[in-house]
């Protein structure tokens, strides 16, 4: 059976509640509310941004119709301007000058056409556009939302670092002077048992399985001289007799 001195036995309680603060800080990181709210902005952010990509496709390809729609239109004002000033001159034979107005004609019936096609994509374009400013906006306030629970994570977590970086130190001071060994078989049995390497002996009662030791066991647990270190039958955590008089 290994040997340490009672007195660090008994400091390894206080050790193993400085891990135990340890292990609820993380458990802090690891369940703050911000978390799951940020899960989920980022979750709506990504089902958003298909629709938002898809808006912003039909609105640039529905520009560019604009733009041939005017091209077209201002093509076939400026050959009508064109006819209508040789027309104008006067200097056209009546042959060629019934030939031009015919064009003329021909291109103010072209031009109604491509003028009503180019208000029909203009008209797209106007709903797309407002489609588009309403998922951009709804975007916004997801990516605010987001930014907003991002900040409130990372101040919560620089106060729990903080704390973190506080227990820390006092955990190096209480160990600080204890039986290397024990504290090694703490150590040990601490990252096999959940976190929990030694617990108090309360009455009957192991703290850290909250098992009754049965009459044998507790009997020789008892018995067992100061310095000899006592495991728990139950859970095999260091069990530190004593507590009950610190």
């Amino acid at each position: 059976m290994a040997t340490a001195p009672a007195e660090d036995q008994r400091r390894l309680l206080d050790v193993q509640a400085l891990d135990t603060r340890l292990q609820q800080l993380a458990h802090q990181k690891r369940t703050h509310p911000t978390l799951a709210t940020i899960a989920e902005l980022e979750s709506r952010l990504a089902d958003l941004h298909g629709s938002l990509v898809d808006s912003r496709t039909a609105v640039a390809d529905l520009e560019r119709e604009v733009r041939k729609a005017e091209a077209d239109v201002e093509q076939v004002r400026a050959r009508a301007t064109r006819d209508q000033q040789r027309l104008d001159g006067g200097s056209l034979s009546a042959k060629d000058a019934q030939a031009v107005v015919s064009e003329l004609e021909s291109l103010a019936r072209r031009q109604g056409v491509l003028e009503d096609a180019e208000i029909e994509v203009m008209e797209r374009l106007e709903a797309h556009q407002k489609s588009l400013a309403e998922v951009e906006s709804a975007h916004a306030e997801l990516v605010a939302a987001k930014d907003a629970a991002t900040a409130e994570r990372d101040a919560a977590f620089a106060e729990v670092n903080a704390a973190g970086r506080q227990v820390q130190t006092e955990r190096a001071e209480a160990v600080a002077g204890l039986d290397t060994a024990l504290v090694a078989l703490y150590d040990k049995l601490r990252n096999q048992l959940g976190g929990l390497g030694a617990a108090a002996l309360r009455g009957n009662r192991c703290e850290g399985c909250r098992l009754e030791l049965n009459p044998g066991d507790l009997a020789a647990a008892k018995n067992a001289g100061p310095e000899q270190v006592v495991r728990c039958e139950e859970c095999g955590r260091i069990l530190v007799r004593g507590a009950d008089d610190a």
